[in-house]
């Protein structure tokens, strides 16, 4: 396994051609060393990356939500063009006017996103394949799984014993060897002394149990317990969690001496903040930095990738056009400002060019940790203040918390019953208020937006009452308020 140097990531989101809401682009100008990389590196303009840039910040927001609305029929999102039209498939023709009103152009296809989970998932438990198949993952694009491989013959063989449907895969040649890359500001260096080699910082997160500061990182980096130096060559801290293979994931805990800004070191695009975890879609523009090969930029070609490194396969990870060199391993992947992940490995250099994979930040968070922020975070959002009751939590993607406290409540009086969510940026978070029918508790009132806030009304008799907060996407802390009648 190499380790080196180690990098960074910049994700940056896409969108469509037509006109889109004010509200979807980006808050802020794009940082002006972010566009040269991607005018650079992706061929295009100054004016069609900073089109690129709202567009996939529309998409990437929109998303979701029109996953929730189409169901079992939503067959992914992407992005076609220089300026990254943002396309979403559908195996009903009839959701085209929806997909059309939420600002995408709809298409239609023969299998749907759950089908093609389905069939990747078939792979995933067949037995491991020669080390000529590299890779493989559902693409939307593709409407299929691509199965990346140098001997084609060796794949279908392989598919063929998965019992997945060979119509449904789509084999393409690779000249890949993926490996491992692996040598608190995201993309800076950091050194595995016992080791020997080096990696880079992916972001700084906080563990949820004790508000303890560290970082995220690559889990072929280091194993627990493993002390760390930084860039400095200073004592930095220690690795607490490690998955590798499997995952590839890592947070290392950091002692006194360092703080985090929440930023991510874009050398040549300068500091970058980090403000939320929004997932950018395939074909969405993204860059990363690191210790090796600084700041370059590509494309998401898939997510959910499956890859074949010597030491075992790696589930989950996403696939990109963006070139990086040995050591680039644990750096941040970041759409605009919105985290992706973490450098895993790949193949090529920033000479000639490459493909690389990275771990999706998630799937780390999901384990009770949570991002920080720019600005010092993460810190409970502070709305919700007209409410008479407030509580704040922590939560991870796919858990719910039930309030107050854990607990209910009981309303002797007929009346008003309102809720609120206020969640952090870059989240979906779900509001449901339940009432208790002497049997089960059943939903009464529900706020299931695209975002992180919510906010729910609900005029009932006396009974026991809760309210559900769901996390769909993302992790985060929260204040609930609510009124009771």
């Amino acid at each position: 396994m190499l380790r080196t140097p180690a990098l960074v990531a910049i994700a940056i989101g896409a969108l469509l051609l037509t006109p889109v809401p004010a509200s979807a682009a980006p808050t802020a100008e794009p940082p002006q060393g972010m566009v040269d990389a991607m005018e650079r590196d992706l061929g295009i303009s100054q004016d069609q990356a900073i089109k690129r840039l709202a567009n996939e910040a529309h998409g990437n927001a929109t998303a979701p939500d029109l996953a929730k609305q189409l169901g079992d029929s939503y067959a992914g999102a992407w992005y076609e063009g220089p300026e990254g039209t943002f396309v979403v498939g559908t195996v009903k023709s009839s959701d085209s006017r929806a997909i059309r009103r939420a600002g995408a152009q709809a298409r239609v296809v023969a299998r749907s996103l759950a089908q093609l989970n389905g069939a990747k998932e078939g792979l995933d438990k067949a037995a491991r394949p020669s080390s000529s198949v590299h890779s493989w993952g559902v693409s939307p694009q593709d409407n299929a799984i691509v199965v990346a491989a140098s001997d084609a013959s060796a794949a279908q063989a392989w598919i063929a014993s998965a019992g997945v449907d060979p119509a449904s895969v789509k084999i393409v040649a690779s000249a890949e060897q993926p490996k491992p890359l692996a040598d608190i500001r995201g993309g800076d260096a950091y050194y595995i002394p016992a080791a020997g080699y080096r990696c880079s910082v992916g972001f700084a997160a906080r563990r949820n149990s004790d508000n303890a500061l560290g970082f995220t990182t690559a889990g072929h980096c280091g194993d627990v317990g493993q002390a760390t130096n930084g860039a400095n060559q200073q004592a930095q801290g220690t690795f607490r969690v490690s998955s590798f293979p499997g995952d590839d994931y890592a947070w290392v805990e950091t002692n006194s001496s360092w703080t985090a800004p929440g930023v991510v070191n874009g050398y040549s695009a300068g500091i970058l903040p980090v403000r939320g975890q929004t997932v950018t879609q395939p074909q969405g523009s993204i860059c990363r930095s690191g210790s090796t090969t600084q700041w370059h930029c590509g494309t998401v070609t898939s997510l959910g990738q499956t890859v074949n490194y010597p030491e075992g396969t790696v589930s989950g990870l996403t696939r990109t056009t963006v070139c990086a060199e040995g050591g680039d391993s644990g750096g941040a992947f970041i759409t605009n400002d919105q985290a992706q992940g973490m450098t895993s490995g790949g193949s090529g250099n920033c000479t000639s060019g490459g493909t690389t994979y990275f771990q999706p930040l998630a799937e780390i968070l999901n384990r009770g940790y949570t991002l920080v922020l720019a600005g010092g975070g993460p810190n409970p959002p502070t709305g919700c203040a007209a409410y008479n009751e407030k509580f704040t939590a922590s939560i991870s993607s796919g858990q719910n918390q039930y309030h107050p406290n854990n607990s209910y409540y009981y309303s002797s009086a007929s009346g008003t019953h309102a809720g609120c969510l206020d969640g952090p940026a870059g989240v979906d978070f779900d509001l449901y208020l339940q009432k208790w029918n002497g049997s089960s508790w059943a939903t009464v009132a529900t706020s299931s937006g695209s975002g992180p806030d919510e906010s729910t009304t609900y005029n009932g008799t006396s009974g026991y009452y809760r309210y559900r907060v769901h996390a769909y996407s993302g992790s985060g802390s929260y204040t609930i308020g609510l009124n009771r009648p």
